[in-house]
């Protein structure tokens, strides 16, 4: 399938036919513009997951990734992890009132201010609260378990990368 099309649909009239009345009216054949259609990206932009709490720490990861999406273009998603409470641990973060949610979203969103007004980058930057599995998961991944995430799309694994094996130098006129 091109990316070309004709700009007067399926039921315009052949170029040389065009060509041809225009030849004989003797005038110069009119020239039809070319419409492009957008090419995708070869990759997705890339995301950048970022734990805040509040400690000091979380706030410097904050800050370096909003200076690493400035120069990645990348989008930031700053998260928050809730914990269930003790003893309600099959039902999850789900059974904590909404005035706690509230109340850790604010607290995410105030800590993502901080940090836009200390770096001057207010670019692409989301929140979100994690419950502490699902947090758990991505932890994981990162530490080279494998993540498989299923959905009506299909399945996809999520695999760290192999290591690349250290360029070992060799001695001339071996």
């Amino acid at each position: 399938m091109s990316q070309y099309r004709n700009p007067g649909g399926a039921d315009a009239r052949p170029a040389a036919e065009v060509a041809g009345s225009a030849a004989s009216e003797g005038r110069p054949p009119a020239v039809d513009h070319l419409h492009l259609f957008p090419l995708r990206a070869r990759r997705r932009s890339p995301w950048l997951l970022v734990g805040v709490d509040d400690s000091p720490g979380g706030h410097r990861a904050l800050v370096w990734a909003l200076r690493e999406a400035a120069r990645r273009e990348a989008t930031v998603v700053a998260v928050s992890v809730l914990d269930a409470p003790d003893g309600d641990r099959p039902e999850g973060a789900a059974r904590l009132p909404s005035s706690t949610r509230a109340a850790c979203r604010d607290r995410l969103e105030a800590a993502v201010l901080r940090a836009v007004a200390e770096t001057g980058i207010g670019g692409r930057t989301r929140t979100a609260i994690l419950e502490r599995p699902v947090f758990e998961a991505l932890d994981a991944a990162l530490h080279g378990a494998d993540l498989v995430v299923v959905g009506a799309g299909g399945k996809r694994l999520l695999r760290p990368a192999i290591p690349r094996q250290p360029l070992r130098r060799v001695a001339r006129g071996a």
